[in-house]
């Protein structure tokens, strides 16, 4: 069930540093160029070094899942891999589909004067390359994109959370995270952060809120609103 507004608002109140993620509530990384041609072009990439695609990688159309395959099978090339996913990555979000509402979040934080860090698996470069481009940069305190090489560092692993807090030094009392899996919940339950769901798609509701979401909502604009 979407949170009414008082819910939201209750849930906001204390909250200083938004952690958000960015594919989902920020905009659509692959929505221009799609994500099983992202992965089909890593393999390509592999194959063309003389190297062979790990077992399972040939059905894979999640590149950051193919990721993961690779560095688990070849941790010898996973930081080559990891650098081409980056540059996919950066052409990606360049055709990117702002999600309606993203925007309004950010905004709404900096009226409302809380900090807000991205905090995702996608790389970061490409990250601020979205951000420069739709001049949101200065709305964002930092980047908290998968560390470069090392795809444990992905959510839900929760390290790029508790880097995001270190580095503006705040507690997880005072934080919330917005995302759009269930691994994001599961990050945030780690790093003791609570997490709003953003439900994008039909069946998420029930997985965040069964994942421990505080909140569900279907629209950012609902976040900004509160936010407001």
């Amino acid at each position: 069930m979407t949170a009414t507004p008082q819910q939201l608002a209750d849930v906001l109140r204390p909250v200083k540093h938004v952690l958000l993620d960015f594919d989902g509530p920020v905009c659509s990384v692959f929505a221009g160029l799609p994500a099983p041609e992202v992965a089909r072009r890593l393999r390509e990439g592999l194959l063309a070094a003389g190297e062979q695609v790990p077992p399972g990688a040939e059905e894979e159309s999640d590149p950051l899942a193919l990721l993961r395959l690779v560095s688990d099978a070849r941790p010898d090339v996973t930081a080559t891999t990891d650098t081409a996913l980056a540059a996919l990555e950066a052409e990606a979000v360049r055709v990117a589909r702002p999600t309606p509402g993203g925007e309004s979040v950010l905004r709404a934080c900096a009226r409302s004067g809380r900090l807000v860090s991205i905090v995702s698996n996608n790389a970061g470069g490409a990250i601020e390359v979205y951000l420069a481009e739709h001049g949101l940069r200065d709305y964002v305190a930092g980047v908290f994109g998968r560390a470069p090489g090392d795809p444990s560092s992905m959510k839900p692993n929760p390290c790029l959370l508790l880097e995001a807090m270190r580095v503006t030094g705040t507690e997880p009392e005072h934080s919330i995270f917005i995302g759009d899996a269930a691994r994001d919940v599961e990050a945030g339950e780690a790093a003791g952060v609570p997490t709003i769901g953003y439900a994008n798609k039909p069946g998420k509701g029930a997985k965040l809120a069964t994942a421990g979401a505080v909140a569900i909502v279907d629209s950012m604009e609902l976040i900004a609103e509160a936010l407001a």
